[in-house]
């Protein structure tokens, strides 16, 4: 009999079980989005004015180190290789991000070969910190005090809106300081960007027969009679109707703005400083450097706390969230027709390798377990 399956969001974790259920067992398969949109916060556009593909909800770059990974994604569309650098914008001037040698050297003014600038490093230190609890006493041990007022306690502070003291420790480690030239901000095997933008990708993730896309169309519990499996990749306290209070998320928003020529000349530059109000400027022309444009068009990104019915971007995870966050997962553990997926699903920052992955791993679980 063939198994009826409801998948919540169009985004990758339901686009690909989606896909692959369908692939695989032949089932039906339901897709629904709230927004009017497939392909979640990947989503692009082509600007009509200047004929430049936006990025509508912030930059991605697909990376990944794992092979399959990436000949799967690219079974969906064609590729440019992409490396990201990022400049940073600081009280003292304009570097590289990561943290590297040249970013060392130009903002302490020195000439430093790779130990000698190890070691200074090691001098700028706090010491006397020996398990950091937070993140700026991470940072501290990590940098010392000048590079992190410098780059990352403005920023964070904007990103998060609350002191980098009350933020976890390991928000900093997914941030490296490297000791060479290298301002790749990834160290993955394979990082590209779909020349036809990401929208592209989804559009045909979901062309097959089996699989029907509602948008515009809300979940709601009272579907799941209707299914054999539901794979939920919404909010996870809004699927408890908020039982055990919310989960706190920051969310993001644009200001968008044409100009002749260039802008600020990158595809990413990080406003590191507290007094602006944004925290980066996006030139999307940058995205596409495969292409010639005469203009630009920029998105200048702001961070605030979300409400309950807005989009949510970044788990906070505090230590109140993740004690709401055990309670929902013991109910989410006796669902028997119900998985949570994704981001918002099971309240993690995740990339998009990993959402694939573990998308594809779901799926197989589902298949083998009929």
């Amino acid at each position: 009999m063939q198994k009826k399956i409801l998948c919540v969001g169009a985004g990758f974790s339901g686009s690909i079980i989606a896909r692959e259920l369908a692939d695989k067992i032949n089932a039906q398969v339901d897709v629904i989005d709230i927004r009017d949109h497939i392909g979640g916060n990947c989503y692009t556009e082509v600007d009509k004015k200047t004929g430049i593909t936006v990025h509508k909800y912030g930059p991605h770059i697909f990376h990944t180190n794992n092979i399959d990974t990436w000949n799967y994604i690219n079974r969906f569309s064609e590729f440019k290789n992409f490396s990201l650098r990022v400049k940073a914008k600081t009280y003292k001037g304009i570097y590289s991000l990561p943290i590297n040698l040249l970013t060392i050297n130009q903002f302490f003014g020195k000439t430093f070969f790779t130990k000698d600038a190890e070691e200074f490093i090691k001098s700028q230190a706090v010491s006397g910190i020996q398990e950091p609890a937070n993140f700026e006493e991470q940072a501290l041990k990590f940098i010392g005090k000048e590079l992190y007022e410098a780059f990352f306690y403005g920023y964070t502070k904007k990103q998060w809106g609350v002191e980098p003291k009350l933020l976890p420790a390991s928000i900093l480690k997914r941030l490296p300081v490297r000791f060479n030239y290298d301002d790749n901000y990834y160290y993955d095997l394979y990082s590209g960007m779909p020349s036809n933008g990401y929208t592209q990708i989804f559009e045909n993730l979901l062309d097959h027969p089996n699989i029907s896309i509602q948008l515009n169309t809300p979940f709601e519990k009272s579907m799941i009679k209707y299914y054999d499996h539901i794979f939920y990749s919404g909010k996870l306290d809004d699927f408890y109707n908020y039982k055990f209070g919310e989960l706190s998320y920051r969310t993001v928003y644009w200001e968008n703005q044409y100009d002749k020529g260039d802008f600020v000349g990158n595809c990413v530059l990080n406003f590191c400083e507290e007094n602006i109000p944004y925290t980066r400027i996006i030139e999307h022309k940058y995205f596409e450097y495969w292409k010639n444009f005469e203009d630009t068009i920029i998105s200048k990104e702001f961070s605030r706390e979300a409400v309950r019915d807005e989009l949510p971007f970044y788990p906070k995870r505090l230590p109140d969230d993740l004690k709401k966050l055990e309670k929902y997962q013991h109910l989410a553990y006796k669902e028997d027709k119900v998985t949570f997926v994704g981001r918002l699903g099971t309240y993690r920052y995740l990339d998009m390798n990993v959402v694939i992955e573990e998308a594809i791993e779901i799926a197989k679980r589902y298949c083998e377990g009929i």
